[in-house]
């Protein structure tokens, strides 16, 4: 069994943005094709009230093509950290031997998380503006997730040269900008403290927070925007309802009181989703936009992403000799 700890995945992922999406964008095609196994996500959750907002998340999966991989994300979500001072999300991911089903690398997770998620939301942003890429974004939620989508859209878009910051608490927004500005040195990031007013300035938005039950509508956004709806219950079923939907799987996404959800649950149907992100990559469909509609893209955030990810970091941790192997954790 070979252990990958955070700083080894730290190593391995840094400054690999555009490989990541390159790898990222593949997975993506491979799940259209049908060659791929993504059973349906477990959500683990707690009876006791002061654990509301809290789950862990079991994510298993299989990729094929050229360099098939199967394992299991199980991923935390405890909000509360935050206020802490620590991570809301830890994870990690078991790698399983496709030549004898035993496992054989335990990947600490988090990271993989956070490249990945940022890897689909910059890769569906450059797919979405290729006509006419943003020069600026709004991000909603200053924390890590909203920190590596930025990373991974400075590369996406290199026409990208403003971020504008908000959240919930202004301290923390301003305390955000010098570590986007770390992150994206080319890219000014400034805090916002007017939300409204943000929307109907950037046509890129995304949307990164905690929160558990929507709380916004596209109302203030103008007629070309954007929106990367990662966290997935910010926004309203109405504005779900209104808006172009691209999604990444449309039987995960509609599931679990997302807002998509929420909308399909007063539709009646998921004809509001317009396209999956693997078949606009493929070819095989065409995005039709609609001067007074914004474009949401909600990524459930799919298993095969990890285990395609982690698989990519445990190859090159093994080429650099990089983790911890542990040769009696099985039987010989």
């Amino acid at each position: 069994m070979l252990i990958l700890r955070r700083t080894d995945v730290t190593d391995v992922l840094s400054g690999r943005e555009t490989e990541i999406i390159e790898l990222v964008a593949d997975t993506y095609r491979l799940h259209d094709e049908g060659r791929t196994s993504l059973p349906h996500s477990t959500f683990l959750r707690f009876p006791e009230e002061h654990h509301a907002r809290d789950r862990i998340i079991g994510l298993p999966a299989y990729r094929g093509g050229r360099r098939p991989a199967a394992g299991m994300k199980w991923i935390a979500s405890f909000p509360g950290n935050v206020a802490a001072g620590t991570e809301r999300a830890s994870a990690a991911i078991v790698l399983n031997s496709l030549d004898h089903g035993r496992p054989v690398a335990l990947v600490e997770g988090a990271v993989v998380s956070a490249k990945r998620t940022a890897a689909s939301a910059a890769l569906a942003a450059a797919e979405l503006t290729a006509d006419r890429p943003p020069a600026s974004v709004l991000l909603v939620g200053c924390g890590v997730i909203n920190l590596e989508i930025l990373r991974f859209l400075a590369a996406a878009l290199p026409g990208l040269t403003e971020a504008a910051l908000y959240d919930t608490d202004p301290v923390r927004a301003e305390e955000f900008a010098a570590r986007c500005q770390e992150a994206a040195p080319a890219v000014k990031a400034h805090a916002v403290t007017d939300l409204a007013a943000a929307l109907g300035e950037h046509r890129l938005v995304s949307l990164a927070t905690t929160a558990a039950t929507p709380h916004l509508d596209l109302a203030a956004c103008g007629p070309d925007t954007t929106v990367l709806h990662v966290s997935l219950r910010d926004l309203t079923a109405e504005a779900i309802l209104g808006a172009v939907n691209v999604v990444d799987d449309t039987d995960h996404v509609c599931r679990e009181r997302t807002s998509l959800d929420l909308a399909q649950r007063i539709a009646g149907d998921r004809d509001f989703v317009a396209a999956e992100i693997g078949a606009l990559l493929r070819g095989r469909v065409t995005l039709q936009r609609t001067p007074e509609r914004p474009v949401v893209y909600s990524p459930f955030g799919l298993g095969v992403l990890d285990i395609a990810l982690a698989e990519y970091v445990r190859e090159e941790a093994e080429r650099r000799g990089l983790g911890v192997r542990v040769d009696d954790f099985l039987p010989a």
